[in-house]
């Protein structure tokens, strides 16, 4: 069966064969001692592995992915396993300082984002996934753009791309999209693969995206820190 991706702003290969190239996220925790690692077997899901929807969220976002299992993947399990998902966060509680609208950083070597208020407190996270190396739709690099931005624009659930993809000019789903940069933008997608694999937007789950455009972006105020 194929999967489409949605890459960034866009929608790219089969899911199957791109995550059976590259390994998630939580295969590099495997030596760490706080967690243990679990390899899938054929017939078992999120839900039947993890019935419980707040623990089951947190090993998703542990894992830095949103997309189905499929038999031989390898995820990571934490040993203690709280049904906090801040409990797991890649980024320091506090921080000396931020802007007075808040911060939304996005480390893309740690496959996350983290969101802080005036005081520089941790508000949330969750995972991302930014450009990857090379799109061959494109014939060219497709990395997400690093540095500090505002985001100039954002839509609600139906927001999609007018690029992506290409064949159609435009129509991949982009929910609650928080443009930062031209046409990079911060949006919901349920293929979060564990790894960078976008055209240079960041993926994250939809639930997160929708929470920041909610709740916590506000145009041209809220910065955005795209680090390495």
């Amino acid at each position: 069966m194929k999967f489409k991706i949605f890459t960034g702003i866009a929608i790219s290969i089969s899911l199957f064969s791109t995550m059976t190239l590259a390994a998630g996220f939580g295969q590099s925790l495997c030596k760490s001692p706080n967690y243990h690692c679990v390899k899938v077997t054929k017939g078992q899901s999120w839900n039947s592995l993890f019935p419980d929807p707040d623990t089951r969220m947190v090993v998703k976002k542990v894992n830095r992915m949103n997309t189905p299992l499929h038999n031989g993947m390898v995820i990571a399990v934490p040993n203690n396993l709280t049904s906090n998902v801040m409990d797991f966060s890649p980024f320091p509680t506090k921080i000396d300082s931020a802007p007075a609208s808040g911060m939304v950083q996005v480390s893309l070597s740690k496959l996350a984002w983290g969101a802080y208020d005036s005081s520089g407190t941790l508000l949330n996270w969750g995972p991302v996934s930014g450009g990857k190396g090379y799109c061959p739709d494109i014939h060219h690099g497709c990395h997400t753009p690093t540095g500090s931005f505002k985001v100039f624009d954002k839509q609600g659930a139906g927001c999609i791309s007018h690029v992506f993809p290409i064949a159609t000019h435009g129509g991949a789903p982009m929910p609650y999209c928080m443009h930062f940069h031209g046409g990079f933008a911060l949006h919901g997608s349920p293929t979060v693969p564990g790894f960078n694999a976008s055209h240079g937007c960041v993926r994250m789950f939809t639930e997160d995206a929708m929470w920041l455009n909610h709740n916590f972006v506000e145009l041209g105020e809220t910065l955005v820190k795209i680090l390495p």
